[in-house]
């Protein structure tokens, strides 16, 4: 938000009153409160020193200044493997909840203007069970799993929705070394044949819902599938599979396993080691076909262990919001992470967050105003809708509100700057804020791709709560590095986790060198023991990714770029994949264009292109519909939403707001898109040109947009 500009629009009466309201709330209460608090805390954390390198030398890795001498790699003494931690939970919380379901009390069609059905739902209160029923639950379906065939050491897949059953499917997979094979629900069907193939399943856990669409469809081409078990019961009709397929529920399984004499079944379980494979993970993938890292279990411990020291005074008092993929290893090591420390884990979904979510029935509540949880993950495409959604009710506020609003959030940014707390601005202003995330929020999570530094800030003021940056990838466990709690800088993604260390390497092409002053600068290199073993049967790719040194460890090679800065905290500038050089020879990096001008607020999301063929670069624009009509009445043009991004008019008054963004972001005149197109259908997993983390397909938005590039450079694009 720029808030300097904004503060030109408030009436100097109006200014004059908030801040007499202001400076005599602060007489009354804030200066004893400031002398006897020590509320200077923030700034001076923030100027600690967080990471090191291990020798002085340019090259050689960083580590947390907490593990200098030893990297960590288990969270508590003995639970080496995933099934041990939870044992270990279990025997320390038995009682306490765990997992919750929210439970549907109506559910109804509700027909919109255009005449699409939209499906609503009235919730009621969340259902919980307790360590002990996860335990016994995830031991009963294990036993069944064996009564069905399932032996150690094989692969056994997971195509569903995130929700309770997912964890102790996993649970039961962990506590009898079956290695878990995880695909995103919203994976296309070659994607999904190609996972289950390649893995020789032939059982597959899911939900009512995917097996009549997805699975029904496609299950002719899985040769060696035979089980099929859902997770929520029976459908109303069991859809015809190939000869030889069996459906089972959930709990027909459990009974089976209940059933059957422990005696038996104990003869043909064989416990995991720290190094067997825990979970295959097919990633969505940016580009091509999903590829399965194999992830061990001493790979998630460690990687877990790394997480859960950057989350002070995590335990049993914390509520956990569970609703991006599980089969996304930032969602399944948060949980993990919880649920090892006691926390209680309830389940949701993106169209059931919050009150006004596109599933929520109008008029009732959403998951966040019932759960109230104090812990959340997010990726940035999520928290860019909330700043704009928040910023575009603060622009339909009356004058006095939007202009006590802007006062309070530009006091708050100088405050917090200086290390003060506002607990009249937090109490006054921004508390119906808090409330869409349940007001009480106390650490907010963000992985998946970079943070823009205004929507960080935002986060950080309106929320109450820090805001903190993570860098992992699948292939490090989703571990690598988290921000400090009380560290409000942006930007930035932390000092390496206690887990691993982090060392640039130089890449000489992009002109980044780790002797570069002021930061050293280059391609991140993590090792450790949570980096993961490689690729499902992809030994050329795993010997380009991976490599292991003379002392054993593993490090991975993430293509992305980063400096470190001298109190060891990291940043990401670049990546090697996103660089194109273009016909005069200028680089352009793709991944800094789009930062740099997402957070327009006409931006709903953007994809930019270039090729090497060509002197400019173009970009595929996703318009927030209410900011395009709005131009559109400025501009004297009309029409529906799909007129107006048809309308070659727009383009051009959108590239002229593009180019005034790009330049105020400093971008190089030759790496502002010279032509884009707008597009008038929001960019989903479900339309396949973004991941399950909202990560742009490049490859995918590239074939879809095939002849607008060619209209745009005149010529077909090679």
């Amino acid at each position: 938000m720029d808030t300097m500009k904004l503060k030109h629009h408030i009436n100097p009466f109006l200014l004059y009153i908030i801040n007499f309201v202001i400076w005599l709330y602060t007489v009354i209460t804030f200066i004893p409160w400031y002398l006897f608090s020590g509320s200077r805390h923030v700034i001076a954390k923030s100027k600690q020193i967080k990471a090191k390198p291990v020798h002085n030398k340019p090259g050689n890795p960083y580590r947390s200044v907490n593990s200098l001498h030893c990297l960590a790699s288990v969270l508590y003494p003995g639970c080496d493997t995933l099934d041990k931690a939870f044992r270990y939970a279990r025997s320390k919380f038995k009682d306490k909840p765990l997992l919750g379901t929210r439970e549907i009390l109506k559910e109804e069609d509700e027909i919109q203007p255009s005449g699409k059905v939209f499906k609503k739902v009235i919730r009621g209160n969340y259902n919980w069970l307790t360590y002990d029923d996860v335990f016994n639950k995830a031991r009963q379906f294990g036993d069944g799993l064996i009564v069905l065939g399932q032996l150690p050491k094989t692969n056994i897949a997971i195509f569903c929705e995130t929700r309770a059953e997912w964890m102790i499917v996993a649970q039961a997979c962990f506590m009898n070394n079956f290695q878990l094979v995880t695909l995103y629900a919203t994976l296309g069907g070659p994607a999904i044949v190609h996972g289950l193939n390649e893995t020789e399943v032939t059982t597959i856990v899911t939900s009512k819902e995917l097996m009549e669409t997805k699975l029904k469809s496609i299950a002719s081409q899985v040769p060696l599938l035979r089980h099929i078990i859902t997770v929520d019961g029976k459908p109303a009709s069991w859809p015809e599979f190939p000869k030889g397929v069996i459906v089972h529920t959930m709990t027909s399984v459990q009974a089976m396993g209940e059933k059957v004499g422990n005696v038996s079944i104990n003869k043909q379980k064989l416990k995991a080691l720290p190094s067997d494979i825990a979970v295959i993970m097919y990633t969505s993938g940016s580009t091509g076909i999903p590829k399965g890292v194999m992830i061990s279990h001493c790979n998630l411990i460690s990687g877990i262990t790394g997480m859960a020291e950057r989350i002070p005074n995590l335990g049993d008092k914390d509520v956990y919001i569970g609703y991006l993929p599980l089969a996304h290893v930032l969602e399944l090591s948060a949980e993990l992470v919880c649920l090892s420390h006691g926390c209680r884990i309830g389940y949701s979904s993106p169209q059931t967050l919050g009150d006004q979510s596109s599933k929520i029935k109008k008029g009732s509540k959403g998951d966040v105003s019932v759960l109230k949880p104090t812990l959340m993950a997010a990726v940035p495409e999520i928290m860019d809708r909330i700043y704009k959604n928040v910023m575009h009710r603060v622009n339909e506020m009356s004058c006095f509100q939007r202009n006590l609003f802007i006062l309070a959030y530009n006091y708050k940014m100088e405050q917090i700057s200086k290390g003060y707390s506002t607990p009249l601005c937090d109490s006054l202003v921004f508390r119906k804020v808090r409330t869409l995330l349940g007001g009480k929020i106390r650490v907010l999570l963000c992985g998946g791709a970079p943070l823009s530094a205004a929507t960080q800030r935002f986060m950080n003021i309106c929320f109450c709560c820090p805001v903190g940056q993570g860098y992992g990838l699948t292939e490090s466990s989703g571990a690598g590095t988290i921000t400090e709690v009380w560290d409000y800088t942006t930007g930035r993604v932390g000092a390496p986790l206690v887990c691993c260390e982090i060392k640039l390497v130089n890449w000489r092409e992009g002109g980044y060198f780790n002797t570069d002053k002021p930061y050293p600068r280059g391609e991140i290199v993590i090792g450790g023991q949570n980096i993961t073993m490689g690729y499902y049967k992809n030994e050329e790719r795993t010997q380009n990714d991976f490599m292991v040194d003379e002392n054993g460890q593993r490090w991975l090679f993430t293509g992305d770029i980063g400096e470190f800065h001298s109190d060891g905290s990291l940043k990401i500038i670049d990546r090697k994949k996103d660089l194109v050089k273009l016909q005069a020879g200028e680089y352009v990096s793709l991944g800094k264009v789009e930062a740099a001008l997402k957070n327009l607020p006409l931006v709903e999301n953007i994809c930019v292109y270039a090729s090497s063929f060509q002197s400019y670069v173009i970009g595929f624009i996703v318009p927030n519909h209410k900011e395009l009509k709005e131009l559109a009445r400025k501009k004297g043009f009309k029409g529906s939403i799909e007129e107006l991004c048809n309308s070659a008019e727009m383009e051009k008054e959108v590239q002229k707001l593009l180019a005034e963004a790009g330049i105020i972001a400093n971008l190089e005149k030759f790496e502002i898109p010279l032509k884009i197109r707008l597009s008038p259908e929001h960019w989903t997993p479900e339309t396949g040109l973004v991941t399950e983390a909202f990560k742009l397909k490049r490859k995918e938005l590239t074939t879809y947009y095939q002849e607008d590039i060619n209209r745009m450079y005149g010529t077909k694009v090679k």
